[in-house]
C-alpha cells in the first residue's frame, strides 16, 4: 500500500490543527514547530533573551520588540539591528508599508546577512518568504546566527531543540514528516569525557596521525556493516545522513531497526537530522554516549564530531569478532 495514499485519508490531529491556521498550496511544503515544543522552557528562555538583546542593542533608537514573530517580519528591526551591530549601510527604505516593499527590503537585508556570515545558500535556514510570513523557526535561526557572529559572548541557552512537523501538499494528498531540529548548540561542560580532549589534541597537535586514526575507524565500521553488503569509504560524507550510523548501531547492539522509524534514503536535511538524532538517542539509551553532541555537526560532516561518536562504539566493540 502506498503510504502517500493513506496519508490522504488518515492524518494526525496536529496536521488538522496546522491546516486550520495555514494554507498550503498544491506542491508546497511548510515546516512548523509542534505545539508540544512551543512552550518548551528553554525555547521560551531563548526567545526572551533574544528580545532583551534586540531591545538593549536598539535602546538609543527607541525601538521596542515584544514579539519575535510580529515585530521582525517587515525588516525594520532587522535593518536597524544590522546597521548597529555590523556598521552595515543598507540601501533600503526606512519603512516598507506594502508587502512588495517589505519583500524587497528583506531580500537586501538577508543577502547582507549571508555575505557578512559567509554563508552559502544551501546553509541558510531562513528565507525572505519564511520571515515575511512570521515563521518563528526561521526567525529564531536567523537571529541566533546574527547573534553568534556579531555578539559571540551573548549567553544563549545551550542545546535548544524543537520538534517539527513538515507538511507537503502533493498530488496524492498530504505528506508529513516529523523531526527534531537544533536551534542552539550544546556547550561542552567541564565534565566532558576524556576522549573529547584526546580528539582536540589529535586535531590541533598531531594532525599527521589523523589519517591513521581514520583508517582504524574505517576498518572497524566495515567489519560490521560489510555483513549488510555495505562498504564505508569516507567518514565525513557517508555518516552525514545517519543511515550507516544507525545500521552500525543495529549490528553492534543487536537492534532491529524498523524501516518506518528512519529514512533509508533521506532526501533533505530534515530527514538526515531525524536519522542522526535517532542514532544519538540509541547511543544515549545504551549508555554509550554521556557527552553533548550537536546533531547538525554530524549532518554537516564535521570530522571531529563524527569520530567522537565512532569512538563510543569502537571503545566497546573493538575486540568483537566478525
Amino acid at each position: 500500500m502506498d503510504p502517500d495514499f493513506l496519508n490522504a485519508f488518515i492524518q494526525p490531529p496536529e496536521v488538522n490543527e496546522f491546516l486550520a491556521e495555514n494554507v498550503i498550496a498544491q506542491g508546497e511544503k511548510k515546516k512548523f514547530i509542534k505545539p508540544t515544543s512551543s512552550k518548551n522552557p528553554k525555547l521560551e528562555e531563548l526567545k526572551l533573551l533574544l528580545i532583551d538583546w534586540i531591545n538593549t542593542t536598539l535602546k538609543e533608537e527607541h525601538i521596542v520588540v515584544k514579539s519575535l514573530e510580529e515585530d521582525l517580519y517587515d525588516g525594520l528591526v532587522l535593518h536597524h539591528l544590522l546597521e548597529n551591530l555590523g556598521s552595515l549601510k543598507l540601501d533600503v527604505d526606512e519603512i516598507a508599508l506594502t508587502e512588495r516593499k517589505q519583500r524587497q527590503k528583506l531580500s537586501v537585508i538577508l543577502e547582507a546577512v549571508a555575505k557578512s556570515l559567509q554563508l552559502e545558500e544551501s546553509q541558510l535556514k531562513w528565507s525572505v518568504e519564511s520571515i515575511l510570513t512570521k515563521d518563528l523557526l526561521s526567525t529564531l535561526h536567523l537571529l541566533v546566527a546574527i547573534a553568534k557572529h556579531f555578539d559571540p559572548n551573548l549567553p544563549m541557552p545551550s542545546g535548544v531543540q524543537v520538534e517539527t512537523i513538515t507538511i507537503e501538499n502533493t498530488s496524492r494528498g498530504l505528506k508529513t514528516a516529523n523531526a527534531v531540529e537544533c536551534i542552539t548548540e550544546n556547550k561542552k561542560n567541564s565534565g566532558a569525557q576524556s576522549e573529547d580532549d584526546a580528539f582536540d589534541e589529535l586535531f590541533s597537535r598531531a594532525p599527521e596521525k589523523l589519517d591513521a586514526v581514520k583508517k582504524v575507524f574505517l576498518h572497524f565500521v566495515n567489519q560490521h556493516i560489510g555483513k549488510l553488503g555495505l562498504n564505508l569509504k569516507d567518514i565525513e560524507s557517508q555518516f552525514a545522513d545517519g543511515v550507516i550510523l544507525l545500521l552500525l548501531i543495529g549490528q553492534l547492539e543487536g537492534y532491529f531497526l524498523n524501516l518506518r522509524d528512519f529514512f533509508l534514503t533521506p532526501a533533505s536535511t530534515v530527514e538526515m537530522l531525524h536519522n542522526v538524532n535517532l542514532a544519538l538517542d540509541l547511543l544515549a539509551d545504551g549508555g554509550l554516549l554521556d557527552f553533548p553532541v550537536n546533531s547538525e555537526d554530524i549532518v554537516k560532516g564535521d570530522l571531529k564530531s563524527t569520530m567522537r561518536i565512532l569512538y563510543c562504539l569502537y571503545s566497546k566493540y573493538k575486540t568483537k569478532e566478525t
